[in-house]
Order: structure tokens, then C-alpha cells, then sequence
């Protein structure tokens, strides 16, 4: 495609070669260890690193193209130089025109929040696949895929990928089939510009709660870069009535809003929950009707997640009764309030709960349910907002019988130091307690310290199948881990 044609409308100024007679044909990247002959640059400034600095390696490497935020000496006269104002707001322009806008030839629902986005996204897309025979592509912290077909275009970001990928891993999804694609919209995936430019249909809100203070700094800023997806990025909208937040979107979208809740009046509203183990019945109360529905995951949040489910599937056009029944099958979801049975009997959950908010809300209903002791293994992440750490050993203490504080992912900080930190929030609980920084060693313990009926929480990494440890990645499953040490392989 010419250069030309990808910036067409787009404000440049051209500082060497000519964008006219420039044809790319490799594709675009921003990262010059990826970079292949023939492709189009782009010196994106990161967290850490600027891209500039590695332009030079991106033209050994074959760039024909690149686009810079400033001048640059010493290039080789035949790569054809562009500046702009921002090349990281101008990547998701020339990358949707690249891969041929494929987010206009789907529905496309996004969904953000502090707490819900993948379970969610899973629920969107087994109600779609079991109610309406539909392919659908989910994009998250699990990954790529088409139905269980992974999606082959690797993404350097935990959650939603930067916009070049981003465009990529659409267009295979719609040339794999897929009429729908449902993502996950992370705060900073919003900040940093890499939704621009996707028309998203339907743009899902589950909750705000205290996250990802050291990314955004405050509660405001983290609450304006989710509002950004509400703010023309969206057609329309699918919002948590119980949660304040539902009122600045309904102010961004006036007459554009569905909203779902069990403790506020809504669109989509649940009543009735009954919890036990295995799931979660309710009632649901929608366009004058009310239905008996039943969501395989135990928890309020689990029929909030529902809600959002059906309200978005339903916004798109699928029938509310065939998207429900399919909830009803809803297969587990990794890692997100999964349930093994050990061979003596006790009950292990893993989770991702990694903030407050998620940890309480895992452990309330854990302790709704458990009919004899709560025993919790979780750690904190390390180079992550500390002020969340007493907070969560707080709450540990106070829902559970039993915690053992270890490590998370430490990266680069010291495990022993992240722990002294959760550390009073949970003394002062008093519940008995260790601290064991080998997770291994900790879930071990907590297998030998549970009897018959009573539930283990593992919560932190959910289907995380890694460490971080310092400079290394490690390979650790809590899932899997649980099955070695408990002798055999437990039942879901």
C-alpha cells in the first residue's frame, strides 16, 4: 500500500524521499527487533525506551519507511522520512488502513473496568458461540482466538494490544470468520491511543474500584481514561447502574445507554441470588419480563458479569432467552473462580484477584458457602501500587481462618519486602497466619494444613502460567501446581 494512502488527511511534513512512490509491502512495526524488509517504521516513545533511538536498526533491518516525531540525522537518503505530531496517536491510523479497516466489517464490543473484563468477554462469547451459533473472536489477558482457534500475531502487552497489533490480530479474525470480536479495553490501553481509529459498536463498563494507581497516579485520572471509550469511541453503551461512574457515562451518551444491576433500578436487573458452590440462580427482570436464569459461577459478581453479558449480546440483537441458556452452560473460565476438588476432599479455588476490591469479593463468597474453615494463599505484584498491599492482607484476615502471604510476580523488587508490607493489614486481624515466599512451598502448605470441607483460595495469577522473579520468567501454574502436589489429578 503507498504511504501516501495510509497518511492520506493526516497532517506530515515529508524530511526526505517521497511518501508517493513508496510502497508497503511488509507490513508496520514499532519495534525494530520485528522489523522486515520492506515494512513502514514507526518511533513510538514507551515507558522506558524511545523509539527513536533504534530507527537507525529499523533501517538496516529494511524499513522503506519510517514516521518520527522529530528530525533525525544520518539516514540513508532511499528511506523515505515523515514527521507528525504524535506517532503514537498516528499508528492506528495508518495501521487500520493498512489492514484494511476490519473492525468495520464486524461487531466489535469493548469492555473496560478495574474488575470483570475477561470473564466477561468469556461470557459474551459462549453466549454468542452455544445461543447463536455465531464465531466469535476474544482478544485479552488470555490471549487470541476464534472459537478455540488461537490467533497467530504475537502482542507485547499483557491486556490489549498496541494499535499495529491490534489491526492485525482483527483482520485475521475476520478472515478466519468471525462476525463478532469482543476485547478487553484496559485503562492504559485507552490513555495511550491504541483503541483509536476500531469501530467499536458496543462499549461495555463492569465497576471502578482503587487499581493501577501507579500507572494513572489518582482515582480521578484512572476514572478519565476510562471514560474515554465513552466519549465517541463507542456507538453505544452498557454500563453497571450500581456503580457512580454509570452517571458520567450516561452523561457522555445521552439516549446511547443500557444499563444492568442488582442493587439500582436497570435495563437488565437481577434479584433473588441464591450462591452456593456450584453457581449462582437469580432472577432476571428485563423489558417486563422476568426469567429464572443461573450463571455457573458462584458470587454477586458473577451475576453482575452475567448481566453485562446479556445486555451487550442483546444491544447487538441476540435474542435475551437464547443467550441466557447459553450462560447456563458457560464452560469454566481459567483461572477466574476455577474449582478443583482434591482427592481428600478439599475444595481449591484459583483466582485472579489482585486488587481489594476483586479479593473480597472472591473471598465473601467463598465464606458464604465454605462449611468448615477459609484458607488464603495470595502475595502482591511487585512494581505495582503498594498502597494495596495492607489493605488486601486486611481483608485476607478478615474473611478467612487461615492465610499464608507469599509472592505474586516480585519483577524487580524484594519478595521478603513486598510481603513486610501486607504484612499489619493482616496482623491486625489477628487470624493466624505465615509467610512463606516460595508459592510452591505455600500452596503445599496450604494442602497439608486443610481437612475435609475445607476451601482454599489461591489467589494473584489465576491462569497466569508464569513468574516473574527479577530479570526472569518462570514457568508456574497454581493450577498446576495444585495437581502435582496433591498426588493426582483433582476434579473440577
Amino acid at each position: 500500500m503507498r504511504l501516501t494512502d495510509l497518511l492520506a488527511g493526516w497532517d506530515h511534513r515529508v524530511l526526505q524521499g517521497d511518501p508517493g512512490l513508496v510502497d508497503v509491502q511488509a507490513g508496520i512495526a514499532y519495534d525494530s527487533r520485528r522489523m522486515t524488509a520492506g515494512a513502514l517504521y514507526i518511533a513510538m516513545r514507551g515507558t522506558r525506551r524511545d523509539g527513536h533511538e533504534f530507527v537507525g536498526d529499523a533501517v538496516e533491518w529494511g524499513a522503506v519507511a519510517a514516521l518520527v516525531e522529530k528530525p533525525l540525522k544520518g539516514l540513508p537518503p532511499h528511506v523515505c522520512v515523515l514527521q507528525v505530531g504524535d506517532t503514537r496517536a498516528t499508528a492506528p491510523v495508518v495501521a487500520s488502513r493498512y489492514f484494511g479497516e476490519p473492525s468495520r466489517e464486524m461487531d466489535v464490543i469493548a469492555v473496560t473496568g478495574t474488575n470483570g473484563k475477561t470473564t466477561v468477554s468469556y461470557m459474551v462469547e459462549a453466549a454468542l458461540r452455544i445461543g447463536a451459533r455465531a464465531r466469535v473472536g476474544v482478544i485479552g489477558t488470555d490471549g487470541c482466538r476464534v472459537a478455540h482457534e488461537p490467533v497467530r500475531v504475537d502482542k507485547t502487552t499483557p491486556t490489549t494490544p498496541e494499535a499495529v497489533e491490534l489491526h492485525h490480530i482483527l483482520r485475521c479474525m475476520r478472515d478466519q470468520g468471525a462476525g463478532t470480536v469482543v476485547m478487553e479495553a484496559s485503562s492504559m490501553a485507552l490513555h495511550l491511543r491504541r483503541l483509536d481509529c476500531t469501530d467499536i459498536d458496543v462499549g461495555v463498563f463492569t465497576n471502578l474500584t482503587p487499581d493501577h494507581l501507579d500507572d494513572h497516579g489518582t482515582m480521578e485520572k484512572y476514572k478519565q481514561a476510562k471514560l474515554l471509550l465513552f466519549g465517541g469511541m463507542c456507538r453505544q453503551a452498557v454500563v453497571n447502574a450500581d456503580d457512580p461512574v454509570s452517571v458520567d457515562i450516561a452523561a457522555l451518551m445521552p439516549g446511547a445507554v443500557t444499563t444492568f444491576g442488582i442493587g439500582s433500578a436497570a435495563d437488565f436487573r437481577a434479584t433473588d441470588l441464591v450462591v452456593n458452590h456450584s453457581g449462582t440462580r437469580f432472577e432476571l427482570y428485563h423489558g417486563g419480563r422476568r426469567r429464572a436464569a443461573v450463571v455457573p459461577i458462584p458470587g454477586r459478581f458473577a451475576v453482575a458479569n452475567a448481566l453485562a453479558a446479556v445486555a451487550a449480546s442483546h444491544v447487538l440483537g441476540h435474542d435475551v432467552d437464547a443467550v441466557l441458556a447459553a450462560i447456563g452452560q458457560l464452560p469454566p473460565i481459567p483461572g477466574r473462580f476455577e474449582t478443583l476438588c482434591t482427592p481428600a476432599g478439599v475444595s481449591v479455588v484459583v483466582d485472579y484477584a489482585h486488587s481489594s476490591d476483586s479479593l473480597e469479593k472472591v473471598l465473601a463468597t467463598i465464606r458464604g458457602f465454605a462449611r468448615q474453615r477459609v484458607i488464603t494463599v495470595f502475595g502482591c505484584g511487585g512494581d505495582r501500587d503498594p498502597t494495596k498491599r495492607a489493605p488486601m492482607g486486611e481483608i485476607a484476615g478478615r474473611y478467612s481462618d487461615f492465610v499464608i502471604v507469599t509472592s505474586d510476580n516480585p519483577r524487580s523488587e524484594d519478595p521478603e519486602k513486598i510481603i513486610d508490607e501486607i504484612w499489619p493489614g493482616l496482623a491486625g486481624t489477628g487470624t493466624p497466619r505465615e509467610r512463606i515466599t516460595d508459592r510452591r512451598e505455600a500452596i503445599s502448605r496450604a494442602l497439608a494444613a486443610a481437612d475435609l470441607g475445607d476451601v482454599i483460595l489461591i489467589a494473584g495469577k489465576g491462569a497466569e502460567t508464569y513468574q516473574i522473579i527479577g530479570s526472569e520468567t518462570l514457568h508456574f501454574d497454581d493450577r498446576e501446581t495444585v495437581r502435582e502436589l496433591a498426588g493426582e489429578k483433582p476434579t473440577r
